[in-house]
């Protein structure tokens, strides 16, 4: 069994009886799961979130995936949400290597097994839990589908931007310099600390409105910009997935036409490669495809549901 952690219903749209444990990797972090369990599920869906987020962000989705008859279950990544931070300033967004995520699935599947979460278990993953999740599908993560939102398989920067990202990430590694911002951050939450028209998330301003609400409410949830340590850590990562083979199961993938922070190119050649793929574009969606309007979402989780079979 697994200690109870607390949940805030009351920023959560998720189905009734929606719950959150603790859980503690193999390494001794505690990280935070939230599970959705619905009667008569045909299945569950593990959500793995991007850098930033926390499992009630994702409550909207558990609801969409109940609707369609899922369970769903999300996790807080160690360095956010309220799973334990490592760095002394906690609003640092750190890791030394991304092996360490992987941790952190073992630790929520072993969670799902135990609360009983119907299988088959398919995977929705958003950027960078897209990144953490195609390394775990290579390591054979029980899924029998796989969905991806703009994963992170690639970073949209400029080539001059990229080099240096490189160099002084590495440089700070190798200096011990790696629990600094990285470059134009700092411990201001990323994004949705900006205004509306600035953020690159969403389109749709009632969800917008609804992030800023739940960590206006609960700032213990946020976490700002990332370290060096991570941004190296993520780089060594994201090259090395892509000289790695697609896994062999189907999968579906959601890119915006106006994504600004993963790279629209390496997204298109990992899809272009994987066998029984589908990469579905949405017209004007900006990075946070299921955040986007009602249609667009809808068209989302419809399309999850038909792959999720």
């Amino acid at each position: 069994m697994f200690e109870q952690a607390p949940y805030h219903s009351d920023i959560s749209r998720g189905p009734k009886g929606g719950r959150a444990v603790w859980a503690h990797t193999s390494d001794d972090v505690r990280i935070r799961v939230g599970l959705w369990p619905i009667t008569g599920a045909r299945g569950t869906v593990l959500i793995f979130p991007g850098r930033t987020e926390y499992i009630e962000k994702y409550s909207d989705a558990a609801r969409e995936f109940a609707v369609r008859g899922l369970a769903s279950l999300a996790i807080d990544w160690r360095g956010q949400g309220l799973a334990d931070r490592s760095a002394p300033d906690t609003k640092l967004g750190h890791v030394t290597n991304f092996d360490e995520y992987q941790r952190d699935v073992d630790a929520a599947v072993a969670v799902a097994r135990d609360a009983g979460l119907p299988q088959p278990y398919y995977l929705f993953a958003h950027s960078m839990g897209g990144c953490i999740g195609l390394r775990s599908l290579m390591r054979g993560l029980p899924v029998k589908a796989a969905a991806f939102s703009a994963p992170m398989w690639g970073l949209e920067l400029k080539y001059r931007t990229r080099v240096a990202a490189w160099i002084g990430s590495a440089i700070a590694v190798n200096t011990g310099l790696s629990q600094r911002y990285a470059p134009g951050t700092d411990a201001a939450a990323e994004p949705t600390s900006m205004p509306f028209e600035a953020n690159p998330l969403t389109r749709d301003q009632d969800m917008f409105a609804w992030m800023q609400s739940q960590t206006a409410a609960y700032p213990e949830l946020l976490v700002g910009g990332p370290s060096l340590g991570w941004l190296n850590a993520a780089l060594r990562e994201m090259h090395a997935l892509a000289r790695e083979a697609a896994p062999d199961l189907p999968c579906a993938c959601w890119l915006g036409t106006a994504e600004r922070i993963v790279e629209a190119d390496a997204i298109e050649i990992r899809m272009n490669a994987w066998r029984g793929s589908t990469l579905h574009i949405v017209q004007d969606a900006e990075h946070e495809v299921a955040m986007e309007g009602p249609s667009v979402r809808g068209a989302l989780f419809n399309g999850c549901a038909e792959l999720f079979v």
